[in-house]
């Protein structure tokens, strides 16, 4: 007799460091349950950000990450640099978020393989 074990896919595990690959694979599962934080300015995050992504500047991040997501809730994340990123990634990480992702390259790198992003026009008065 013939066994059949179902094997049921998962989306990918969230990992301290991510690509942006590792991101848009997340996004394309369907319902990822994930927040995408963007820690620019908010001029830079106007001019062009990851679609879905949230703006919470590096100096606003921690108060409203404490005031919006769950500790448990699994946080992608990037800044204008790497090392922005990282600084962001540590502060999250220091107030107790367990599930926090650096994005390497950011929005650049989002943008460089093609991936969908987002622009906030604003009128000059």
């Amino acid at each position: 007799m013939n066994k059949f074990f179902w094997i049921i896919p998962s989306p990918p595990t969230l990992q301290a460091q991510s690509r942006v690959y590792d991101l848009k694979a997340r996004l394309d599962w369907g319902e990822p349950a994930l927040t995408i934080i963007d820690v620019s300015d908010r001029s830079q995050f106007n001019i062009s950000h990851i679609m879905g992504a949230i703006p919470m500047p590096m100096n606003e991040l921690v108060d409203r990450a404490l005031t919006k997501l769950e500790l448990t809730r699994d946080i992608y994340i990037y800044g204008e640099t790497d090392e922005e990123t990282a600084v962001g990634a540590t502060k999250l990480r220091a107030a107790g978020y367990q599930k926090v992702s650096e994005i390497r390259g950011g929005v650049a790198a989002w943008k460089a393989v093609g991936f969908p992003v987002e622009t906030i026009l604003t009128a000059n008065c």
